[in-house]
């Protein structure tokens, strides 16, 4: 509490983006979460019209995590560089540079790409990447 008040509890995070269903798989098989009963994907063949608006993915437990909302258009972010800044950012981590290592192969196999790479620092070892929708995010020792 703040000065005896009650403040609102984040929820989760929400990424735009044109195919929610694209980038909710990437997020479910980078970081091992589940949809939200409901937001599945259909079976073969199906009209996804979950995938066409918004999903929800949380932690095994059931806890919120990340979300995703369809847009028509978005400009990908150009960070470091050029004139779309990244807006925000996930930070993940890991334990220890092998595991940046392993971790790097799986998101280049999940369809991220690498922006900025710095695992040899020696301060805080981290590599930056852009998910399939062009948002920018870190993995990091810590």
């Amino acid at each position: 509490m703040i000065d005896g008040a009650s403040v609102p509890k984040l929820c989760q995070v929400v990424l735009d983006c044109t195919d929610a269903r694209a980038l909710a798989e990437f997020y479910r098989s980078l970081l091992g979460l589940v949809y939200r009963p409901g937001d599945e994907p259909p079976e073969t063949g199906a009209v996804d019209e979950r995938g066409r608006d918004w999903l929800v993915l949380r932690s095994p437990e059931g806890a919120p995590q990340l979300a995703f909302q369809h847009v028509d258009r978005l400009p990908a972010a150009t960070w470091p560089h050029g004139p779309v800044p990244q807006q925000l950012h996930l930070d993940l981590t890991v334990a220890s540079v092998e595991e940046l290592r392993v971790q790097h192969e799986r998101v280049l196999r999940l369809g991220g790409r690498l922006l900025l790479d710095r695992i040899d620092d020696p301060q805080e070892p981290l590599r930056v990447y852009a998910d399939p929708a062009g948002h920018p995010f870190c993995v990091f020792v810590a």
